[in-house]
């Protein structure tokens, strides 16, 4: 990485997970140029179905929650984004998603046409962000599965499961969890009170231990898969 970087992005703790990790100097400076940071508040918008798709975001820090409309006029929700993932349509004169905080998140911006020009300049950076959208894409199709588990304990299990492996668990199978139970509850479609009475049994049948607001250990992974089905 060249020494010169913006303070933004000298400071930014998703750096090596977004887009601009696997640039060249000329794309990276180009890439900066055009890029500046937003924050959103939880239940902030950063776009809306249908909207005029004015820009694209990698996700620093935070938790998005992407939804899209249904055939028979109701909204789904249909995947999460984590830090390091890209938000937004290029190519596309309009939203196809809505895309919203599910609590506090940091992103790096950048205006659609000024990055598509961008990539259009620098095929390298193209195909590195085709790769990384497609990778998004594979997350955002595990989260169908997930919602159409019909038992609320299943539902829990499996979004531990999720959050483990997006968060990086460590080698004892502690992490911590990205979101507040009210947002996991949102995600998943269930009351908060439901979301906190699964993950107490799940801990008093020793598959998951709770320490603290956040901290979560996976004591039994396999017990929990089974649990998510």
């Amino acid at each position: 990485m060249p020494s010169d970087l913006p303070p933004r992005c000298a400071a930014c703790a998703g750096r090596s997970m977004a887009l601009c990790d696997g640039l060249d100097e000329a794309a990276l400076a180009a890439i900066h140029h055009i890029g500046h940071r937003r924050r959103l508040r939880a239940g902030q918008a950063f776009g809306w179905i249908g909207d005029p798709a004015r820009h694209c975001a990698h996700l620093v820090s935070g938790v998005l929650k992407v939804t899209r409309m249904q055939a028979d006029g109701g909204v789904q929700i249909v995947g999460l984004l984590y830090p390091g993932d890209f938000a937004g349509t290029l190519f596309a004169d309009r939203s196809a998603d809505a895309i919203t905080a599910l609590g506090d998140a940091d992103l790096c911006v950048y205006p659609r046409q000024a990055l598509e020009e961008m990539l259009v300049r620098h095929p390298a950076a193209g195909r590195l962000l085709l790769r990384r959208t497609l990778a998004t894409l594979g997350e955002v199709r595990r989260w169908m599965p997930m919602l159409a588990r019909a038992r609320a304990d299943a539902r829990v299990a499996a979004l531990l499961l999720d959050m483990a492996r997006r968060c990086g668990a460590e080698g004892d199978g502690m992490f911590r969890l990205p979101l507040s139970r009210g947002a996991m509850a949102e995600a998943l479609g269930l009351a908060v009170e439901t979301v906190s009475r699964h993950m107490t049994a799940l801990q008093n049948d020793g598959v998951i231990q709770l320490c603290g607001l956040r901290g979560v250990r996976l004591i039994d992974r396999t017990r929990l898969a089974i649990v998510a089905g």
